[in-house]
């Protein structure tokens, strides 16, 4: 009897990147990180050279009826450069290729490489190359994101150890309430076309998802306290996954805090007028593109006052699992419910 199959919605994003090359070896000395963490690294030498790439598909990632274009192509780079920084590098080129159907004309390609210019600029990159490509039906953009480091303060994924303190940077869940917001809106205005859109005072929420920033500060700060953490992600697809990331891959457990989360006051008061669970909006919301971290508890002192992070937790031995101490103070298991690209509902 042969075994059933499991279609790509249930094996999800990671599981099918597994699944389709599970068969690959590396052969070459100069791959000393490749598929599983986020971003490859590679190179002789001292300094290494770190690659990520990631791909944004109409429809899917982004709704151009409420998406600008120069928006979009500032945080199609923002979304890129944000995998160099958790491996504890510096992006230094970039390379963009798109695939455009015939709708688009030339003014809305200029618009979308103009987001990219200024993307450019702020984190300090050039663009090196590309490809462009006719569509079918929409806009696709591949970009790959290409940096450097010094191989001793580079960080992985799965180096967490047990008691290791659980740090974020910036706030969660605001992305995703930007989003509600404006998919709300869209179906509002589908029903009226000439009704105005609601959106004054909510800045904050409309910019987290429209113009996300990667936290380059973040990486010049633990230079400056001088701490390599012990491991590292980037928060795109929900608190809660990235989480489980390093837990996994660390081969440990983990224990957080609810009421250590941080959560935006602008992010907490629309989740509640939306009648949704802030905490579960900040743990699974994702598109934070903020960074996770463990450090050493004996780096304590540079982190408990900072303003740049949140300690939210420690790591734990795997057979305790990864919990929540919710605000009663009972322990629950923590769910992963983060975005699966390759969901037929999200």
């Amino acid at each position: 009897m042969s075994e059933e199959k499991l279609s790509i919605e249930e094996l999800g994003e990671f599981g099918l990147i597994s699944h389709l090359t599970e068969k690959f070896k590396d052969k070459r000395e100069e791959t000393i990180r490749s598929i599983g963490d986020d971003a490859a690294v590679i190179g002789k030498g001292k300094i290494k050279t770190v690659v990520s790439t990631d791909m944004l598909v109409e429809g899917v990632h982004f709704d151009l009826s409420y998406v600008p274009l120069k928006h979009l192509g500032y945080k199609a780079v923002v979304v890129n450069v944000s995998d160099i920084y958790a491996m504890n590098a510096e992006p230094k080129q970039i390379t963009v290729s798109i695939a455009v159907s015939s709708k688009f004309p030339l003014e809305a390609l200029e618009e979308l490489y103009e987001g990219i210019h200024r993307a450019c600029e702020v984190y300090n990159v050039d663009l090196i190359g590309g490809d462009t490509s006719t569509s079918l039906s929409g806009l696709t953009i591949s970009i790959t994101a290409i940096g450097e480091a010094e191989e001793p303060k580079i960080v992985y994924r799965n180096t967490a150890q047990d008691g290791d303190l659980l740090i974020c940077s910036g706030d969660y869940g605001g992305a995703y309430m930007g989003l509600q917001l404006l998919e709300r809106e869209k179906q509002v205005f589908k029903a009226a076309p000439t009704a105005q859109p609601k959106l004054d005072g909510n800045d904050y929420v409309l910019e987290r998802q429209l113009k996300p920033e990667a936290r380059k500060d973040i990486i010049k700060q633990l230079a400056e306290i001088e701490v390599v953490p012990t491991s590292m992600i980037d928060v795109s697809d929900g608190l809660a996954s990235e989480i489980f990331h390093i837990a996994t891959q660390s081969d440990l457990g983990c224990q957080i805090y609810e009421d250590k989360i941080p959560i935006d006051e602008a992010t907490y008061n629309l989740a509640r007028d939306f009648n949704l669970d802030p905490t579960v909006c900040a743990l699974n919301g994702g598109e934070d593109y903020e960074l996770l971290l463990t450090v050493s508890q004996t780096d304590f002192d540079k982190f408990k006052n900072n303003p740049f992070f949140s300690i939210i937790g420690h790591m734990t031995d795997k057979p305790s699992g990864v919990n929540m101490v919710i605000k009663d103070r009972s322990v629950v298991p923590l769910k992963a419910q983060g975005w699966n690209h390759m969901n037929k509902e999200a």
